[in-house]
């Protein structure tokens, strides 16, 4: 079997395993738990069960079916620079395992927006069921505008600003009156790292990203540098 052949192959198994086990994780948090509520694993890592309308890490932009539409889009892109590109120049194998944990992350996030809509039924104050309008369990939203499921927060660190810091919306006198800023410490508002809750897939394409990122600066860098020693010699 070729390269490319043995890449192809390995790279739709990764999309496959990632794929799967974020919804599993997803359908479980779903089925399991009414929305907001939160399960202490330990005291840096809590299961809080919310539903994101926008990016990942909770992050809002746009209208749900477009931002939905433009992902397919992007997927499709990727899947194609993937396949054509990546794959049939036998790239390295590092370059395809990244670029296929980033593909299969934002595939688990489409699943979520395109299909969970009519899937489930709403979990607000109640744990969600798989929907059946002949039961009477109806779907909480339209195709294409599904909510992503998000449950893994990381609380890492927590601390409280001390007291002479000033609260949000506070009147402060300094040079001219202004009110304190809520993007600042606020004395009312402990420091919290890493507050976004976010999921399994969203992780995989922070990962790979950073990844790919750092796999093409490495690599420049060491184009330079060679480049500058063939030009002394």
């Amino acid at each position: 079997m070729s390269k490319a052949k043995t890449q192809i192959l390995v790279a739709g198994l990764i999309m496959l395993v990632i794929l799967l086990i974020d919804q599993w994780i997803k359908i479980y948090i779903k089925t399991h738990f009414v929305l907001h509520e939160s399960y202490k694993v330990t005291s840096w890592f809590y299961l809080s069960f919310v539903e994101n309308k926008g990016m990942a890490y909770g992050m809002q932009l746009g209208s749900k079916a477009l931002l939905t539409g433009f992902r397919i889009f992007a997927v499709v892109l990727f899947l194609y620079y993937l396949v054509r590109k990546v794959i049939r120049n036998e790239s390295p194998w590092l370059f395809v395992v990244l670029m296929s944990m980033m593909i299969s992350g934002a595939l688990g996030n489409i699943v979520d927006c395109v299909f969970y809509g009519q899937w489930f039924t709403s979990s607000v104050g109640q744990v969600a069921q798989w929907a059946d309008p002949s039961m009477g369990l109806m779907p909480n939203a339209a195709w294409f505008h599904g909510p992503v499921v998000d449950m893994l927060y990381f609380p890492l660190i927590r601390f409280d600003w001390p007291e002479w810091i000033p609260c949000a919306g506070q009147t402060v006198h300094f040079i001219t009156d202004f009110e304190w800023p809520d993007w600042l410490p606020c004395s009312d508002e402990p420091f919290l790292f890493f507050k976004p809750v976010f999921n399994f897939a969203d992780s995989c394409i922070t990962v790979s990203t950073v990844s790919l990122l750092l796999y093409f600066a490495i690599g420049t860098y060491k184009a330079s540098k060679n480049k500058k020693q063939h030009a002394i010699q």
